[in-house]
């Protein structure tokens, strides 16, 4: 029996605009995936604090702030720390092409979407490379 994917959706920083987080968060919870929101600024001890609890399969992070190569190799650090190098990270947001090829060459960000990405390239993404197999 397979197990549902569990995702925590999260905002880090002070960013304050949660229309693209909600809709990714529905059309993941459409696709049958369990996710779990965590809401607005969210430090990155919040996230992965988050992320330990629920004992989740994908960390997806909306930002718009600028903050990305601050707040996300932050919290890839944090995971590490805690030992959960299983857990797929995966962002979103306004992110330079320049600065995602970093976040996933040396921070470890499995994926970067941008503005206007389809959400069923998300869903197949994630259902390609969670790691399910932990159950």
């Amino acid at each position: 029996m397979e197990r549902t994917i569990r995702v925590l959706v999260a905002k880090p920083g002070l960013d304050g605009h949660d229309r693209g987080a909600k809709v990714i968060a529905r059309a993941l919870r459409d696709a049958g995936m369990e996710v779990i929101y965590t809401g607005l600024q969210q430090t990155p001890q919040m996230i992965v604090e988050a992320a330990l609890q629920e004992d989740v399969d994908v960390i997806g992070l909306s930002i718009l702030s600028g903050a990305h190569m601050t707040l996300l190799p932050k919290i890839a650090r944090l995971l590490r720390d805690q030992q959960m190098d299983d857990v797929l990270v995966v962002a979103g947001g306004i992110i330079s092409d320049e600065d995602a090829t970093v976040l996933k060459g040396e921070h470890g960000i499995a994926a970067v979407f941008g503005p206007g990405s389809n959400t069923n390239d998300i869903v197949g993404f994630i259902r390609a490379n969670a790691g399910i197999a932990r159950s």
